[in-house]
């Protein structure tokens, strides 16, 4: 059995949240990518439609292309993303969600949402540390 789906015997100390925390986890890896801003933000923007490239990069202000092909080559891989290639001239490449990425867009939509929600409160908390601190907010 893998450390994802490790059984607990009733009454034991340890719990499969802990397992998480390991370094062998192979969540670690899938954490790492849906924690990236910019894998959040493709997601959220593909949520609503598919896109071009040239699309994402305007829904998506201050990426850059370098960024944006690396973050779409990961989600693809990862086989969150497909990536159709229309044989036209000039060359249409479009990008949607698969039903992996679908099921990737609810926690992150959640995130995005909380996000919002907190934003101002995150702010004045940095602030605040920055004055008691002498630390810059990043």
């Amino acid at each position: 059995m893998d450390v994802l789906h490790k059984q607990v015997a009733p009454g034991a100390t340890g719990s499969d949240k802990d397992e998480h925390y390991e370094s062998a986890c192979p969540c670690r890896s899938t954490l790492d990518l849906l924690s990236s801003k910019w894998t959040a933000l493709v997601i959220g923007a593909l949520e609503e439609r598919t896109h071009r490239f040239g699309e994402l990069q305007r829904v998506l202000p201050g990426v850059s292309k370098k960024m944006l092909a690396q973050t779409l080559r990961v989600l693809e891989a990862d086989g969150l993303i497909s990536r159709t290639v229309h044989a036209e001239a000039p060359i249409r490449v479009e990008y949607t969600l698969t039903e992996l990425g679908r099921s990737a867009a609810i926690p992150l939509a959640a995130v995005r949402e909380w996000s919002m929600k907190h934003a101002k409160s995150i702010d004045r908390a940095r602030r605040d540390h920055a004055k008691r601190t002498g630390i810059p907010a990043p």
